[in-house]
């Protein structure tokens, strides 16, 4: 994993709802991190370097380092909630980490060579049906993304989770209850406004023909 984020906390004192709007006034986050066998602890963060952290898709499948009281925790984000209509974090919850506990990410899905797909050089338009996918692994092994490889799905073809190449040590958690949740990923299939040009070009030729029959019955 390349990048590195690192998060300036401090303990939180003042509960509440009252607090907590208090602490957004004022340029903060109320966060909690908690897990690991240890007591939650409520926190904040400042709200303008967790926003500019956030804006990196590789935030939300990374290991961050917690810097509490002089010392560094490691932990991953378990749930972000934003304001619904402003650009103002609310919360954040974060969970510690052991290296030797397996833990639960959402993972970001890159696709690529879309543009190499059978499918699309036949005038086939992809669609993606997912762009994240929750894995369990040890901490070491966590991806900070997965890279879903269309260049061979052909036209009406599915590209789905069981096609997906994974690091060493990764699991795909849906896949763990059976192949029934082996779900799509992308897929390929000619656009509908396409579909409904060549079949009016098919049925033209057809009326033309009944056109020409009629007024050779006419002229009879």
């Amino acid at each position: 994993m390349s990048a590195e984020f690192i998060l300036n906390a401090e303990l939180r004192a003042d509960m509440g709802k009252g607090a907590s709007r208090r602490l957004r006034h004022a340029g903060k986050v109320p966060a909690i991190i908690y897990g690991s066998g240890k007591e939650p602890t409520p926190i904040t963060l400042e709200h303008n370097e967790l926003a500019h952290q956030i804006e990196n898709e590789a935030f939300f499948s990374h290991i961050l380092s917690v810097k509490l009281d002089g010392k560094d925790e490691s932990a991953i984000v378990k749930d972000l909630q934003r304001h619904p209509s402003r650009p103002i974090i609310m919360h954040i919850d974060l969970q510690r980490i052991s290296a030797t506990e397996t833990i639960r990410v959402n993972v970001p899905i890159h696709f690529i060579n879309e543009e190499q797909s059978p499918g699309v050089r036949e005038g086939g338009l992809i669609s993606h049906s997912i762009s994240e996918v929750e894995v369990q692994c040890l901490p070491g092994n966590l991806p900070e993304y997965i890279e879903a490889d269309l260049s061979a799905l052909d036209l009406n073809a599915i590209f789905h989770l069981t096609d997906l190449q994974l690091p060493e040590g990764v699991e795909i958690v849906e896949l763990t209850h059976g192949e029934s949740h082996d779900q799509a990923v992308a897929s390929v299939h000619i656009p509908r406004a396409a579909k409904e040009v060549d079949e009016d070009e098919a049925i033209a030729p057809e009326a033309e023909g009944e056109a020409a029959e009629g007024d050779a019955e006419s002229s009879d």
